[in-house]
């Protein structure tokens, strides 16, 4: 059964909560990170993207960048801005966007329910980024952000949460420049939700992979230099924010492609009924569209040959029917001849990384369902790297865990 832990979280104070606040490391670049943080010195930026405040040539791998990290949350922490719990709490987290609403539970979960698959994953890692990750939390000692997971609700936790946002203030209540709005609710007497959910049998990861497997890898360096581990450190728990899974939603996660050969298109109609003209966002499963030479084609897949939850999916048949034999692609996670693209970015965003000559080739996708995702998460299967994109995201420096 599921753990759901309170901690003494580190937060900032409300009237300087909107200048601290960021968007996750995992959705903006570098150079981004730079421009969202310029002017803004208590930006969460500078915790989750130290690399903007060492000299632009350094790799984001550096020592330095990681020391940096650790110095800039030391110093926000210990300013006038930031405050620390007296005493464990749990929250309750919602985000609105537009007519969408989704509400969760903000607490530690264990380190061994990630290794004991009580935490069931659905996609494989990229090694270098889950090493920056482990060397962040290492470095730092804290968990600067929270994973996004989502678990089949009883009933009995969306009414506790209900009933307690209709009867109590938020800490937090703020509207960022993407019109998502963040509420958030301190829940200091805990107990019934911590009941609840140890009748949970399983948590599924929704957004942050790289961050689980960095938790747990962190903890066994705590633990082998920890003469005295019980299991029961700060180490061994890391933040996250689970929401039912009748409230999530999921959006398309796209590829663009740095090199095509010049064949690839006419190569392509030998094998599939490729459509001219097509519509930039896919209509149904089992359909793509490629942007090619300025112009959308559209593409039926062919049906999956093996019926497990995994082969189905619209990615899984991309791989096995375009990318490997097509563009030589053996493994999304490691070929440096693909990248990813947030569906939230909208297909323009592909044709402009297209059409600057910064890709030859852009694939938008049909969205993941959730449903999807927990048939591969129950299965104990893997889904292909970046095969779900969750909006809206959460933000990053509302609660920090230390250890």
């Amino acid at each position: 059964m599921a753990i759901v832990k309170p901690f003494k979280a580190w937060r900032p104070n409300p009237e300087f909560a909107k200048d601290i606040a960021s968007v996750p490391y995992d959705v903006i670049d570098t150079n981004e990170a730079r421009n969202l943080a310029k002017g803004k010195p208590n930006s969460f930026l500078h915790i989750i993207r130290p690399e903007i405040d060492v000299p632009a040539n350094t790799s984001i791998y550096d020592p330095k960048v990681y020391q940096k990290g650790r110095e800039n949350l030391s110093e926000l922490l210990s300013s006038e801005f930031f405050t620390q719990e007296e005493s464990e709490s749990l929250y309750i987290y919602c985000l609105e966007m537009g007519e969408r609403s989704q509400t969760g539970i903000f607490g530690c979960i264990s380190v061994e329910d990630y290794e004991n698959e009580v935490i069931l994953k659905h996609e494989l890692t990229r090694p270098k980024k889950e090493d920056d990750r482990t060397k962040h939390i290492v470095t730092q000692k804290a968990h600067a952000e929270p994973v996004m997971m989502t678990f089949k609700d009883t009933e009995e936790t969306t009414t506790f949460m209900n009933e307690y946002m209709s009867s109590n203030k938020p800490i937090y209540d703020i509207t960022f420049e993407d019109d998502v709005r963040h509420v958030i609710w301190k829940v200091a007497d805990y107990e019934s939700l911590t009941s609840s959910f140890n009748r949970i049998p399983k948590l599924y990861i929704a957004d942050g992979h790289h961050r689980c497997a960095s938790a747990a890898r962190a903890a066994k360096e705590f633990a082998s230099q920890n003469p005295n581990h019980t299991g029961d450190e700060s180490y061994n728990f890391f933040p996250a924010v689970l929401f039912p899974v009748e409230q999530m939603e999921i959006l398309a996660y796209n590829r663009i492609i740095y090199s095509a050969p010049d064949d690839f298109l006419s190569t392509l109609q030998k094998e599939f009924k490729v459509t001219k003209n097509a519509k930039p966002a896919p209509r149904q499963k089992g359909t793509v569209a490629l942007y090619f030479e300025e112009k959308w084609f559209g593409l039926n897949l062919k049906e999956p040959v093996n019926d497990d939850p995994a082969s189905k999916l619209d990615i899984s048949l991309l791989q096995d029917q375009v990318l490997e034999p097509f563009l030589g692609i053996k493994d999304q996670r490691t070929d440096p001849n693909i990248d990813f693209v947030g569906g939230i970015r909208g297909t323009e965003e592909l044709e402009k990384i297209v059409d600057n000559g910064e890709a030859a080739l852009a694939i938008s996708m049909y969205p993941t369902s959730i449903e999807e995702l927990l048939d591969v998460s129950d299965a104990g299967q893997l889904m292909p790297p970046k095969s779900t994109w969750f909006e809206p995201k959460l933000r990053s420096g509302f609660l920090v865990h230390t250890f």
